[in-house]
């Protein structure tokens, strides 16, 4: 009996070794919460990357902001690392966030010029070119998905009616938050990009603080965690 038993729970781990792993989303590349089901090496390692914890401080929350730019507004301080979406009545909710590398910070006003979910990401030739003398080939275009660069969603900064080709836009490398590992686009980490992309219409305008000083004389002050304001939702 015991012999039986035991062919019987050797089969069973047997069968489960060899299952296949299976997806549930609904839409190829996306991401439910933190329940990602993938054979992709690429994700794997994500997932494995992003067991680091990102900083208490670039979590989101809600802040007492004092500022001359209108509610709606967004400002990037790229120097410590925060993105701010201007609430109004002093408030705001701050996003940590990764921004450029050395010689690739950058400074400016500029607006949101379209948005998209999920978005492929088309490198510049300049990049791709770059990168290749580092041997690394890069795609003309990599579709949207979980393993994308460009994360879960991308809101595009334009200027004049001008595609300046900096994003602010989701990751897969979430441990980079907090970062100078870009190369001048804004990095988020997708739930919060997905937060921010709910609420930053096309037009927005976005307020990027940073080397060379472009965007001019902007006033605003970071008073620290509103503690109300996360008890109780206000601001949105």
């Amino acid at each position: 009996m015991r012999k039986y038993a035991s062919i019987l729970l050797a089969t069973a781990f047997a069968v489960t070794a060899i299952m296949p792993v299976t997806s549930a989303n609904a839409f190829p590349g996306a991401v439910q919460g933190s329940n990602i089901e993938t054979t992709s090496n690429v994700t794997l390692v994500a997932q494995q990357q992003s067991k680091k914890q990102v900083a208490a401080k670039y979590k989101r929350t809600k802040v007492r902001f004092v500022t001359d730019q209108a509610p709606g507004t967004v400002i990037v301080d790229t120097n410590n690392k925060y993105l701010y979406y201007v609430e109004g009545n002093n408030k705001a909710t701050r996003y940590g966030i990764g921004v450029g590398r050395d010689g690739f910070g950058w400074s400016g006003v500029v607006k949101v010029g379209r948005k998209a979910e999920w978005p492929s990401w088309t490198p510049p030739a300049e990049m791709r070119h770059r990168e290749a003398k580092k041997g690394r080939i890069l795609p003309v275009t990599q579709a949207g998905g979980e393993d994308n660069p460009l994360g879960a969603r991308a809101l595009y900064l334009f200027k004049g009616g001008r595609d300046t080709i900096f994003r602010i836009h989701g990751t897969n490398q979430p441990w980079t938050i907090g970062q100078n590992m870009s190369s001048g686009c804004i990095r988020m980490m997708n739930k919060d990009v997905e937060h921010l992309y709910a609420r930053a219409d096309v037009g927005t305008k976005v307020v990027v603080v940073g080397p060379g000083n472009r965007q001019g004389a902007v006033s605003y002050n970071d008073r620290g965690v509103d503690f109300f304001g996360n008890l109780f939702g206000f601001g949105g």
